[in-house]
């Protein structure tokens, strides 16, 4: 791979004193690194090719990382990486002890702020610009947000809030939506660089001055007169509205447009303004621009052909068995609806689309009005679906208390990514659901341990109407269990006993259950006979199955794939409560790790965490006072 232009930009320094004639050129290098790369680790494609050349334009014209730059999600950054010092590690993206996928503060003063959910870059922005204004720091800041992100009500309220403060923030709408055609020919880029120029804007000034001789409301009058003429033009009415100048759409690949409008920005405005910028996901790369999303995140890929290597499944997604099981309960009820917030293959949601596109929901990057949508269509007799990933759902937590558990509306919860998620790491793992959800009053929490659990799950979500359920279950794929033609409905609060011992009871909540069985036969093999137990519900709590298990056992060891305050910490209430902690009964539970873990492959995050066969026999040695290094045949 030739790139001596590339070769050259050890530093963003070094970029700015690049003659500008060369910048198209360095573009096309900075793709070819990219796709060389992420063909290597896999990651996000599309959108990274898409920026390359407004990522070296705002690097040349503003002097990062004095001048903020702000990435929204962030997933879109590796040129941006490229450019700022981490071209050497670039082949280490989302692997273990490598790059992060997204922008993150520890990595590089590059990344002001770090990100990898939606919509926070102008929130963000606006408190750097107010934090500069208050320390009299001269600097500008530059939220870049893509107009799926612009869905979500949070990027309106920092426009609201920037707007009434007259911030001098800078906004680039990064719109990367096929449905709206790209501004093409000459007259569009002279309108951009005409509305930023220092000319339009001296004239605008004057005009401001003159009219504010003709008192406040006609002043007012007038103003808002030509700005809605100059948004009909442009198409940024709504913005302008908002208190910020627009300018565009422009186009995103011409970089002598870029660089003007960039440069006429820094120099001649002075309150909000937002630039409308059209870009093409996967630009420069044949089989990204031809199916954006399918190379929106992608495995490694060849990169002549662009054949992803995705190795043959041994048994089907959790995702799949959840669209697929939600399909038949959808063909025995009618009242079934369901809801995604722009995530409808990520969540199986597309798989229900097909057979059901009238009862199906995509509301966008907008988990906050997917729950309380969902409230409403329960509160009048439908039975809505709202499929959230556990780390997007968080962003909805208000309205699930709130519009939902308070109300007791039966909404059901698909909870999707629960606990570590790999190259992801700690933005997307499944950490917090269990522990934030199942504190709810009213609230029913369960968690599959398998494929097949999981169909029952979905069954029996569909026959509860008393109140909400959700039910989470992992990224990935099965551990390859026989699946029912369909689901059973489960009695609520009701767990099962796999395998009987005497000594330790494991009491498994999730799919770490596989991991569970493998730990009581090794245990057995040491004369430590283990009862394993999948527990199903974390709310509400079998009581007889943990009374049992501690009035039976001299050591009680629960698993799960989530936080401290979760499923064990229930356990342990009950047993306080009930006396059951008095005889000396051993109580040991394992959750992941009260630390943000950096990504890793999964099974390697659950070793680290002592979530596997291993650290759950440990865990049982160590509470008998074993050495868990040398461990003994007690049956000799």
């Amino acid at each position: 791979m030739h790139t001596p232009i590339l070769d050259g930009i050890t530093d963003v320094a070094r970029l700015r004193d690049l003659e500008e004639r060369l910048l198209p050129d360095l573009a096309q290098e900075v793709r070819s690194e990219m796709i060389d790369a992420v063909s290597r680790t896999g990651g996000h494609l599309g959108a990274g090719l898409g920026v390359v050349e407004l990522t070296i334009a705002i690097h040349y014209v503003f002097q990062t990382p004095h001048d903020r730059l702000i990435w929204d999600v962030g997933h879109q950054c590796y040129p941006h990486k490229i450019l700022t010092g981490r071209r050497d590690r670039i082949r280490t993206l989302r692997q273990e002890g490598g790059l992060s996928g997204f922008t993150k503060r520890t990595e590089s003063e590059f990344d002001p702020f770090g990100a990898a959910h939606s919509s926070t870059s102008i929130s963000a922005g606006l408190g750097m610009v107010e934090a500069a204004r208050l320390q009299d720091i001269p600097r500008h800041v530059i939220s870049v947000i893509g107009d799926g992100a612009m869905s979500a009500g949070m990027a309106y309220e920092a426009m609201n809030n920037a707007g009434s403060l007259n911030a001098r923030q800078i906004v680039i709408l990064n719109d990367n939506d096929m449905s709206i055609a790209p501004p093409t020919g000459a007259m569009s880029a002279y309108l951009a660089r005409l509305a930023s120029g220092s000319t339009y804007m001296g004239i605008r000034d004057l005009g401001k001055r003159l009219t504010a001789y003709l008192g406040r409301r006609m002043d007012r009058a007038i103003t808002r007169a030509v700005e809605h003429a100059r948004g009909y033009v442009t198409g940024g009415t709504l913005f302008e509205e908002l208190g910020f100048y627009h300018i565009g759409p422009i186009d995103g690949h011409d970089l002598p447009t870029l660089l003007a409008v960039l440069r006429n920005v820094r120099d001649n405005m002075s309150g909000p303004v937002l630039i409308h910028c059209v870009t093409q996901k996967g630009k420069g790369y044949a089989p990204a621009e031809q199916a954006a999303d399918k190379y929106h995140g992608v495995s490694r890929f060849d990169v002549i052909t662009g054949a992803q290597a995705k190795p043959k499944p041994n048994a089907p997604s959790y995702t799949k068995v959840f669209g697929e099981s939600l399909v038949q309960e959808g063909r025995e009820d009618d009242r079934i609806v369901a809801i995604t917030a722009a995530m409808p293959s990520g969540t199986g949601v597309d798989i229900f689309e097909k057979e059901f596109p009238d009862r199906t929901y995509d509301v966008g990057i907008a988990e906050q009005h997917a729950v309380t949508f969902a409230a409403g269509m329960a509160a009048d007799g439908m039975k809505p679906y709202a499929a959230i990933y556990s780390t997007f759902l968080q962003r909805a937590y208000d309205q699930v208390v709130h519009d939902v558990a308070i109300q007791k509306l039966p909404v059901r919860f698909p909870i999707d990514r629960a606990g570590f998620v790999g190259a992801d790491g700690a933005t997307h793992a499944g950490s917090f659901d269990v522990a934030f959800l199942a504190c709810l009053p009213g609230f029913v929490v369960m968690a599959a341990a398998d494929e097949a659990e999981l169909k029952h799950m979905v069954r029996t979500s569909a026959a509860y109407d008393e109140g909400p359920i959700a039910f989470r279950y992992p990224r990935g794929e099965g551990v390859g269990v026989e699946l029912p033609e369909r689901g059973e409905v489960l009695e609520i609060g009701k767990g099962r006993v796999l395998r009987e011992g005497s000594k330790i009871a494991i009491l498994s909540l999730g799919t770490r259950l596989k991991e569970a069985l493998l730990a009581a036969e090794e245990l057995e093999s040491y004369g430590l006979p283990a009862t394993v137990a999948d527990a199903r519900f974390a709310k509400p709590l079998d009581r007889e199955l943990v009374s049992r298990l501690a009035r039976e056992h001299e050591v009680l060891i629960t698993v799960e794939e989530g936080s401290v305050g979760g499923f064990g910490s229930h356990v342990l209430q009950y047993l306080a409560e009930n006396g059951l902690l008095d005889g000396g009964l051993k109580v040991r539970p394992l959750v992941m790790p009260d630390a943000f873990v950096d990504q890793a492959k999964p099974e390697r995050m659950y070793e680290l965490a002592g979530l596997d066969r291993a650290g759950i026999v440990r865990a049982a040695l160590l509470a008998l006072g074993l050495d868990a290094a040398k461990p003994v045949d007690l049956r000799a």
